[in-house]
């Protein structure tokens, strides 16, 4: 089943989705910015967390975005910022993903198993993610552990909306009720024929929740209820840089430019995706 699924995500995504400008110019820059994260170490003989005397220095070629307030290299802090956001991007999503699927295809089991579980997707989609983040921060505290549970937490009822809407337009169609005639188990019906089935719109979230991820990351590090100093995050660098712009212009421009371009490319992919995948 898991390989049925990755087979059809593939196939759907490779023959179709990309053929959209906007996929490729949205997957262009989002691997661009990989690639930079990625590369950090080469790209900067700068530690992030080592401090220098030439505090709140301009651009220069020793260091191309100046430095902070410590005198740390800010090019490099930006880089491995990305790396920060990237990867509680590409390891909450997934895993609300996964949760969010799993309690969608349970809804489509039994009704009243469906109405305990729309109500619980109800209460969770009551709590924007600045405000589940607070309140996560609260629990756990400030830091990366509260902004990988937000994200996660935010796409569960996304991806287990998504999921027992499309079960339910599958579950008449030829194909299941050949299965079920055939004396098929729901279980195996569900997992094997309509999973698979309904993987486009799950992948166009997927995109448009990877861009989430990377704003949820910024606004709650920027309020000083996310990532907390002196860990590299973007919305941390955001954040600290308010106090400095009149010192050292620069100091903003890296974070907020990756910030953007990494929204910006994971919109134009999911976009891509929404017209190549779902629109034909």
């Amino acid at each position: 089943m898991t390989t049925l699924v990755a087979v059809r995500v593939r196939r759907a995504v490779g023959s179709r989705a990309l053929r959209a400008p906007a996929a490729r110019w949205g997957l262009a820059l989002v691997v661009l910015l990989v690639l930079l994260g990625a590369a950090a170490p080469l790209l900067t003989g700068h530690s992030p967390l080592t401090q220098g005397t030439g505090a709140l220095a301009g651009p220069s070629a020793e260091h191309p975005l100046g430095t902070d307030e410590f005198g740390r290299d800010l090019f490099s802090r930006t880089l491995y910022g990305i790396r920060l956001d990237l990867l509680v991007a590409f390891t909450a999503v997934p895993l609300g993903a996964v949760a969010g699927i799993g309690l969608g295809l349970l809804c489509t089991l039994h009704p009243a198993l469906d109405v305990v579980l729309q109500r619980a997707f109800d209460v969770m989609l009551a709590f924007t993610a600045l405000i589940l983040g607070v309140t996560l921060a609260a629990i756990l505290g400030p830091g990366t552990a509260a902004v990988f549970w937000t994200v996660t937490g935010v796409n569960i009822p996304l991806f287990g909306r998504i999921t027992r809407d499309a079960v339910r337009v599958e579950k008449d169609r030829e194909y299941v009720l050949a299965a079920v005639a055939l004396g098929a188990r729901r279980g195996r019906i569900l997992l094997g024929d309509i999973l698979p089935n309904i993987v486009d719109p799950l992948v166009v979230q997927a995109a448009l929740s990877l861009s989430t991820a990377v704003f949820v990351e910024g606004a709650m590090s920027f309020v000083g209820i996310g990532v907390t100093p002196p860990t590299p995050s973007l919305g941390a660098l955001l954040r600290t840089s308010v106090s400095f712009l009149a010192d050292n212009p620069a100091y903003a421009l890296g974070p907020i430019t990756v910030v953007v371009g990494l929204v910006v490319g994971f919109n134009l992919l999911a976009d891509g995706l929404n017209k190549g995948l779902l629109k034909r």
